[in-house]
């Protein structure tokens, strides 16, 4: 029998990997139970987990522990535990942004989410069949896209001031050490002047000086958010630009905020916004989880192939820098 073969611009699922949902936490205070879907590989022992954020997109799947699967299972091909939450914030949870605290974005109750998910990892690992004793609880990334991006920000150290106490607010968790930030929203001040930044006051006063844990960031060169800024592009690496060291930035050329469609397989987002790219979507999964490796010491040297294959010559889907 032949080998499997993955056709050009598709991330490589060779590995078989299961996909497990819903996780139900019980939290108290919380409107409604926090659910997870958990995706990790057949086989294997030892495995790094990454907690996954969603954005604040309008479909009710790809909002939710139910979206970013081209992403989540290529992760979990490649050796990791994704450990996916729906935020308060998913679309499918709308009847709650009238009456409960922090709505429609709930930007505290994300990043809570996630510590949540740390305090009890052991409650969640005996819950998925065949997942038990094998996670590496030593050895935990955040990753996040969009108003997920701003999440896995927060969780890897940036501040910001909560706009309706005045707190200043640090949310980082030291149990989580490395990161990979997507389309993530950049600095706040002047540059946040579009016409739907008083949704987002949070972002305001947002500080990337704090922001001390590794971390990739991942732009696209074409993701002008102009509903938030004028900045163009470039705003979306700022959590590279004005963050300490040790960071990386991937620009991927010519893609917008979905960065191909990572967010689900032939969505409708990435119709309607022109940004429905499988190659980006496959260079994103193979180029985040290279990175990861790298920094968690369970590859070999996969991060320096990947760029050498992904983003030098003629035919690079994009572009690699580091401090």
């Amino acid at each position: 029998m032949s080998e499997p073969t993955t056709p050009p611009g598709v991330p490589d699922r060779s590995a078989p990997v299961l996909s497990y949902a819903p996780v139900v936490l019980p939290v108290p205070g919380r409107p409604v139970d926090l659910t997870l879907r958990v995706t990790a590989p057949e086989t294997g022992s030892g495995l790094p987990v990454v907690l996954l954020s969603h954005g604040h997109g309008g479909a009710r799947g790809l909002s939710s522990e139910d979206g970013y699967a081209p992403i989540a299972s290529h992760w979990a091909a490649a050796g990791f535990a994704v450990v996916q939450p729906t935020h308060l914030s998913s679309r499918r949870l709308d009847r709650l942004w009238g009456t409960a605290p922090g709505a429609p974005l709930f930007w505290r109750s994300r990043a809570r989410d996630m510590t949540r998910v740390l305090d009890r990892l052991d409650e969640v690992e005996n819950a998925v069949p065949l997942l038990a004793g094998r996670l590496d609880h030593g050895r935990v990334a955040v990753a996040g896209h969009s108003m997920g991006g701003f999440t896995a920000e927060l969780l890897l150290g940036a501040e910001v001031t909560d706009p309706d106490t005045g707190e200043r607010v640090n949310l980082r968790d030291p149990r989580i050490t490395e990161g990979v930030v997507l389309a993530a929203p950049g600095r706040g001040g002047d540059a946040l002047n579009g016409p739907m930044a008083d949704q987002v006051p949070f972002l305001r006063d947002i500080d990337f000086s704090t922001m001390t844990a590794s971390a990739l960031v991942v732009a696209g060169d074409a993701d002008d958010s102009r509903h938030f800024t004028d900045a163009g592009p470039a705003w979306h690496r700022d959590p590279y630009d004005l963050a300490p060291g040790p960071k990386a930035l991937l620009t991927v050329f010519g893609a917008g905020h979905l960065l191909g469609g990572i967010q689900g397989y032939d969505a409708a987002e990435s119709h309607m916004l022109d940004d429905e790219n499988p190659a980006h979507v496959a260079a994103v999964a193979r180029l985040t989880a290279a990175y990861l490796h790298g920094r968690f010491g369970s590859g070999d040297d996969a991060w320096r192939r990947a760029r050498e294959e992904l983003t030098t010559g003629p035919d690079a889907v994009g572009s690699v820098e580091s401090k």
